[in-house]
């Protein structure tokens, strides 16, 4: 099996919760508008917000997507 198709079944068996928090930090991560080295999330940028609010969602079991 390789690499691409492994990845690919890990992201498929990823739950809404965690996916959230994946696009939130990958954001963090890249973000030049403000969220890169912040130590809250709701000190980000507007996109880096909402994509936290997507993550809180998700985690108390709304429809975060």
């Amino acid at each position: 099996m390789t690499g691409a198709r492994v990845r690919v079944s890990v992201r498929l068996a990823e739950d809404g919760m965690l996916r959230a928090y994946r696009l939130w930090f990958e954001h963090t991560r890249k973000c030049a508008d403000g969220c890169k080295g912040k130590p809250k999330a709701l000190d980000g940028c507007e996109s880096g917000r909402e994509l936290w609010g997507a993550y809180r969602l998700a985690r108390i079991g709304g429809n975060a997507q």
